[in-house]
């Protein structure tokens, strides 16, 4: 079956980072409109002639998966089931290949913790001038990361907690024999419920992050200013989940009383540890390392600020404002192609977005559901609602 694009391809953002790419179908009754809808394509956007057909369907470039410089190629692998895999990972280093090969049961939900980071750094970061895209490299943010910037602090401390997240679920639901509930919850609490059910083990999860993760940085020797930066955000990004744990309960009794109530430990949902991390990030301390008596530690660089808690994230070195696309530092790709909002003041308005460059305007078509149903029984059938509206993308 010949395909071919339409003149007036159109790409649009949809909900859950989704676009429609509206293009023609060649049959034997002529030209048919077809919709392909595409998850996470890259900044800036593939050319009409990079979107060709293949018997799945429609190829599309997507970036490559990774999170964190050692994390990221994890999330590539279809399953790690053998010690044999530990090796052709990249990006670890021999430490980590260990770990891996001791504990290979577990890297599978390490695997999914790096497509986690990925997925809420790009969600967090959606608006702004840098929104985590990712390269075929090692890096895969480019050399992003491997400045001290609060994004590279922001990077490591979400990956830190990925890892810690997935790990704990993956203890929750059965799936590892090394680790399951938290069997430290039991009893009456004092609010005189009874503790039950599965509460999640974070301290499992945090302790495999604090192993796996921090080794790099601990292998290099923990007195470099970098290293301490890496260490400290790491932690800081497990105590967004430490500090967020919740109690979930269930009641007993007859016709729904609450006569007893059964009590578990629950982790938050991990968008809201990224909003806590991107909270950290926004107000982030610049430090600088400080011999304090036979210790090195870091410390704010302006002495009129309030020393950093191990919750907050820190950084050393200013962040380039990611306006034009630099050839000399991958990762930067620019703003130029961004949508942004006409009407918005902030970061993701087209002023700051495209840098004072200016932008173009383009009327799109949407489609969108509408006039949702619930059928007996049970399903929702929905209407497709077609508008046209202004699309904003930075010079």
């Amino acid at each position: 079956m010949h395909v071919h694009l339409a003149t007036d391809v159109m790409l649009h953002l949809l909900a859950r980072q989704q676009w429609v790419i509206k293009a023609q179908e060649s049959s034997d009754d002529g030209p048919v409109d077809k919709e392909v809808f595409v998850s996470y394509l890259p900044q800036p956007w593939p050319s009409k002639s990079a979107l060709v057909n293949s018997r799945e369907g429609w190829d599309v470039p997507l970036p490559a998966a990774g999170t964190e410089t050692y994390l990221a190629k994890l999330s590539s692998v279809g399953s790690i089931s053998d010690e044999e895999t530990c090796e052709k990972l990249r990006g670890l280093i021999q430490r980590q290949v260990q770990i891996c090969k001791r504990n290979v049961e577990v890297m599978d939900a390490v695997r999914r913790g790096a497509q986690l980071a990925i997925d809420e750094c790009q969600f967090q970061f959606r608006n702004r001038r840098w929104n985590c895209s990712t390269l075929e490299s090692v890096p895969v943010f480019g050399k992003v990361v491997t400045q001290g910037t609060r994004e590279a602090a922001f990077v490591y401390a979400i990956s830190a907690a990925s890892v810690a997240f997935a790990v704990t679920r993956a203890c929750s639901s059965g799936e590892l024999d090394k680790c399951g509930c938290d069997r430290n919850v039991h009893g009456v609490s004092p609010e005189g419920f009874q503790w039950s059910g599965c509460s999640d083990n974070i301290a499992y999860g945090v302790a495999f992050s604090q192993s796996f993760v921090d080794i790099r940085e601990r292998s290099k020797g923990q007195s470099s200013n970098r290293a301490l930066m890496n260490l400290h955000n790491n932690e800081a990004g497990r105590k967004a989940i430490l500090n967020n744990m919740r109690v979930e309960c269930k009641c007993h009794g007859v016709s729904g009383s609450c006569e007893v109530k059964t009590c578990w430990k629950a982790m938050p949902p991990f968008r809201k540890v990224g909003n806590v991390i991107k909270e950290k990030f926004d107000g982030a301390t610049e430090v600088e390392l400080r011999k304090v008596g036979t210790t090195k530690v870091l410390v704010p660089r302006n002495s009129q600020f309030k020393p950093h808690t191990d919750e907050d994230l820190v950084y050393l070195d200013p962040s380039p404002d990611f306006c034009e696309h630099d050839p000399r530092t991958p990762g930067i790709l620019g703003t130029a192609g961004r949508f942004c909002n006409k009407t918005s003041k902030a970061i993701d308005g087209c002023e700051l977005m495209c840098c004072g460059r200016g932008f173009h305007t383009e009327e799109v078509e949407v489609v969108d559901r509408c006039s949702c149903k619930f059928h007996w029984c049970c399903y929702v059938k929905c209407k497709q609602c077609r508008k046209m509206v202004e699309m904003h993308t930075c010079r």
